[in-house]
């Protein structure tokens, strides 16, 4: 089924907002098994969203159409849908009287042009928006089926995975029994990963399994959709391909599904009653920001020192012998870290030390990672090297130290090389 989606306003053709409603439409369609085959972006001018309504008719099937449904004078999306489908324009009575209700749970008092939002073409099918007053509704224009959605992301979504993939599934004939599975790896990179589970996706030989990744540095999600009669012949699909895929990534996959890296070393140290302090250089307190916001959290992360400065760091744990000489080691991480658990009282300790190269921020600008993780019955720790500019070593910094904390409280080995660290 071929699928194009039109995002209208001013705001996102000239690049004021970035338009993230696109890529999560287009997401979302991927993790169904549906494409799409266009992206249009119009601005709020009725000859040029006509044009892309009249073109989109004629070579989609099927078309989303993202923003235009608000109460000011430049959202004409429901004006200019009529005028494609060759129909008029009226006052749809039932959306009204949920704007008037939707108005009065809130104290307010609907003003003329919020009316306009339940102005629809008259052979318009409305689609629920169950938390906004922009009516969705979808129509046919040309040979397509068309399907407005408001522009608030929240609202979007909502209808998106409620209304409208529902809607497109039906059109496509498709198996609507569709499942997502999903493995959150850190450390191989998106083609390594490609290279280590060809031929997975074929151990379901009909087809019916689909192999895809997102990469958002430093993290790699696989995807894995299924799709079969009833979740019944999904799950039995599904086993096996990923069994094959835990086996082939191993300790890289530090997650499934919703599960994060910060929610699964919360969750390791709230397991067997641990606490931890964090220690961290150059990476704006990160580490403590990713974990410390959980539920939880409060009863598990005892102190975090932030400081550019290792002097600092020395001071902050209890440190008073003299700075070591000459380049960043293992040692030291792990001197910090001990210091660090025995200061708080905790059951562990993480520090992350980073020594910076000099100059300008460049591709080839890197920065050492020294980290260690402390309990009472030692230190474990780890060195590494990594380039891509200042905000590449940062963020790679905080996924590498959260990262081998997970791997110590699994009793995994905390050094395994990466795809993003230079020897």
């Amino acid at each position: 089924m071929r699928i194009e989606v039109i995002c209208t306003g001013d705001e996102v053709l000239t690049g004021k907002i970035v338009n993230t409603n696109f890529s999560y439409i287009s997401q979302k369609l991927e993790d169904v098994g549906l494409s799409v085959q266009w992206e249009t972006t119009v601005g709020d001018d009725r000859e040029s969203l006509l044009l892309a309504f009249t073109l989109a008719g004629e070579r989609a099937d099927a078309v989303i159409v993202n923003g235009g449904l608000g109460p000011t004078v430049d959202d004409l999306s429901q004006e200019i849908a009529a005028k494609a489908a060759g129909v008029d324009l009226v006052l749809n009575e039932e959306w009204l009287a949920r704007m008037e209700d939707f108005f009065r749970r809130r104290n307010r008092t609907i003003t003329p042009n919020n009316r306009k939002q339940a102005m629809l073409p008259s052979t318009a099918e409305i689609i629920d928006n169950p938390i906004g007053t922009a009516c969705g509704f979808a129509l046919d224009i040309g040979r397509a089926r068309f399907m407005f959605t408001p522009g608030v992301p929240r609202e979007l979504r909502r209808m998106l995975e409620e209304q409208i993939i529902p809607r497109l599934l039906a059109k496509s004939g498709l198996q609507t029994a569709i499942y997502l599975k999903r493995f959150h790896s850190y450390g191989l990179g998106e083609s390594h990963v490609d290279a280590l589970l060809a031929g997975v996706a074929d151990l379901v030989p009909d087809g019916s399994v689909k192999l895809g990744f997102r990469a958002h540095y430093p993290q790699l999600e696989t995807k894995l959709t299924v799709r079969g009669t009833d979740m019944d012949d999904v799950r039995g699909k599904l086993g096996p391909v990923e069994q094959e895929v835990r086996k082939r990534l191993g300790n890289f996959i530090l997650g499934e599904d919703d599960a994060t890296l910060e929610g699964v070393v919360l969750n390791e140290l709230t397991n067997r009653q641990g606490s931890l302090a964090i220690v961290e250089m150059f990476t704006s307190g990160q580490v403590a920001a990713r974990v410390g916001h959980l539920p939880g959290a409060e009863k598990v992360v005892r102190r975090g020192v932030i400081s550019r400065d290792l002097a600092e760091v020395f001071k902050a744990v209890g440190l008073d012998d003299a700075l070591p000489a000459g380049e960043l080691t293992r040692e030291t991480a792990e001197a910090v870290a001990s210091a660090a658990r025995r200061q708080t009282g905790a059951t562990h300790a993480l520090a992350v030390l980073i020594d910076l190269d000099d100059g300008p921020d460049r591709i080839e600008f890197g920065g050492t990672i020294c980290l260690a993780i402390a309990t009472e019955d030692g230190a474990a720790s780890r060195r590494s090297r990594i380039l891509g500019g200042r905000e590449w070593v940062r963020l790679g910094a905080v996924e590498l130290g959260l990262d081998c904390l997970r791997r110590h409280l699994q009793g995994l080995p905390v050094y395994e090389r990466t795809d993003f660290e230079k020897v």
